[in-house]
């Protein structure tokens, strides 16, 4: 993980709020970033770093909000496959494995 990264999280919990890091633990076919990559979403909505942008991310910050309502981590599947993706603009037709840790 990344200095940036370790600094926005320890400065969401000396605020004393809570965020919810979500990172690629796995991929299968073309996705937009690869293992290892994190953003941090806050309750608020806001974001900090990316896991590729556009509907997939867009959906996993949904996951990550959802995580920080009921305070719960979790592993969610962002599939970028099929005629839904297609609809939604998704043109890498991979799947992404996110991890989503309460912090």
């Amino acid at each position: 993980m990344d200095d940036t990264m370790v600094q926005a999280i320890c400065e969401a919990k000396q605020a004393g709020g809570k965020a919810a890091l979500v990172t690629i633990i796995a991929t299968r076919g073309s996705t937009p970033r690869k293992a290892g990559a994190r953003m941090l979403v806050y309750p608020d909505g806001r974001v900090f770093g990316t896991i590729g942008g556009g509907c997939a991310e867009a959906e996993a910050k949904l996951q990550a909000l959802t995580a920080l309502d009921d305070n719960r981590s979790s592993i969610y599947n962002v599939s970028m496959t099929g005629d839904t993706a297609a609809d939604e603009g998704m043109a890498c037709g991979g799947i992404m494995e996110v991890f989503i840790q309460v912090v």
